[in-house]
């Protein structure tokens, strides 16, 4: 390894000097056999993560309502051996492999839940399961690639379990519901796996987990020191003024024009008030509702909309922000405006000393030419949950197939989605890499 594959953020910390880097190396290279062997087994397992992955594809569900995921990774888990327990955060599964030597606790991570898009992939495995979700009929497809997620890690644990004898501690395998958010009111997802004490009984001691990525090549894994993705928060403003004849304004106290006029006003909490040199945010209004017709000026407008930022401080900075511009805008119209701001997933935040530790790994799994360092993206993660009781790492692998232009990709959470099938094999060598050796480093 050279210094240039680490950019200066992977080198933050006091914690990663030069004895930092070179003690993971070590353990790294006596763990070369082991790896060795992992990367075979994570070969030999393709065809059955691919017809996994198909078979999750054709048959998606939403969040918390994963029961038939749920029971093929618990069938699957129990013929490896693994102790395992279902019903976690409702549809939660968990698998627990005892290595042969004690050792810490490593935990890896994949999520089962599908979205509610009808799909128009061609895939000849393409979804055709149709539901109701908030009283609308609509399809339901594995649009963001955890059916890949699920399939890769039921193959890692596959890969561990041969090896088993040969690991320094315990994995835990987490397959966690609704990451996509549950139906309003009803809690869940990795906050909810969390609350249930998924880290504790044996206690973690760091966790992996690895997103696919259609826009990025087959064979390339990505990461980012620090903070990697993006908070998100859902925003309501109820806009309350007077009613009045359309023909008439001047009776009204008007929360169209009100409503506008905050839209417009939120626009400036990026543009002028965020120090974006440092990180970069969002502030989207995505619904406006008010009225029923078109010559009656409603009483009342509701807006709703996500923030997004990439540190604690400027969160809390757009929040107030919020909150004084659509107040006092409200009121300079006479009008009243009702702010509220929900917290939905914290900042997805790479421990830096445990990816300045785990880059050799990497490095080795995939080339080092391969391993990209990126820049933060305002997409959310509610891994995130995860970081905020233990170290993590989270990373991204190529779905894309090699020489494609990425502008002509499917974006996520569209219904032509797809993914190169290619690229699984990595995902799994990834998981099962890095939790040998971690478990290895640590026990050294």
């Amino acid at each position: 390894m050279t210094f240039p594959l680490l950019s200066r953020p992977a080198l933050r910390g006091a914690a990663l000097g030069l004895g930092a880097l070179l003690g993971p190396l070590a353990a790294t290279a006596q763990n070369a056999a082991l790896d060795a062997r992992i990367a075979k087994l994570a070969a030999a397992e393709e065809p059955k993560v691919i017809a996994w992955r198909r078979d999750l594809h054709e048959h998606p569900e939403l969040g918390n309502e994963e029961n038939r995921t749920a029971a093929l990774v618990a069938a699957h888990l129990k013929s490896l051996g693994l102790e395992v327990q279902t019903g976690v955060a409702r549809t939660g599964v968990v698998g627990i492999l005892r290595g042969g030597k004690p050792g810490p606790v490593v935990a890896l991570r994949a999520d089962m839940d599908g979205l509610p898009l009808t799909e128009t992939s061609g895939l000849a495995f393409a979804s055709t399961v149709k539901t109701t979700y908030l009283g609308q009929p609509v399809g339901v497809m594995h649009a963001c690639g955890h059916d890949t997620h699920v399939a890769m890690l039921m193959g890692a644990a596959e890969v561990l379990a041969q090896v088993k004898k040969d690991l320094p501690g315990t994995v835990k395998f987490i397959f966690q519901p609704a990451e996509e958010g549950s139906v309003p009111g009803m809690e869940g997802g990795a906050k909810l796996m969390v609350k249930e004490g998924v880290l504790e009984n044996p206690k973690v001691d760091a966790v992996f987990g690895v997103h696919i990525n259609a826009s990025t090549e087959v064979g390339v894994l990505k990461y980012r020191p620090g903070g990697e993705m993006a908070s998100s928060d859902r925003f309501t403003i109820k806009v309350h003024g007077k009613g009045a004849h359309g023909a008439a304004p001047w009776n009204s106290v008007d929360p169209v024009v009100t409503a506008a006029q905050i839209i417009m006003g939120l626009q400036t909490i990026v543009s002028r008030q965020v120090k974006l040199i440092d990180d970069a945010a969002v502030v989207t209004v995505g619904t406006v509702n008010g009225g029923v017709r078109y010559n009656v000026i409603p009483p009342d407008v509701e807006l709703s909309g996500t923030i997004r930022a990439l540190n604690p401080a400027a969160q809390q900075q757009i929040w107030a922000s919020v909150r004084r511009i659509a107040t006092n805008i409200a009121e300079s119209a006479g009008a009243t405006a009702d702010v509220s701001i929900e917290p939905y997933v914290p900042v997805t935040i790479n421990d830096p000393a445990l990816t300045a530790r785990m880059l050799p790994t990497l490095q080795a799994v995939a080339g080092a030419p391969n391993v990209h360092e990126i820049k933060a993206v305002t997409g959310a993660e509610d891994f995130a949950f995860y970081q905020e009781k233990v170290p993590g790492l989270f990373l991204f692998v190529g779905g894309m197939t090699p020489g494609t232009d990425p502008s002509t990709v499917a974006d996520h959470h569209t219904a032509g989605f797809k993914i190169d099938e290619s690229g699984l094999t990595l995902g799994v060598k990834t998981l099962a890499t890095l939790a040998a050796d971690y478990l290895a480093q640590k026990r050294r």
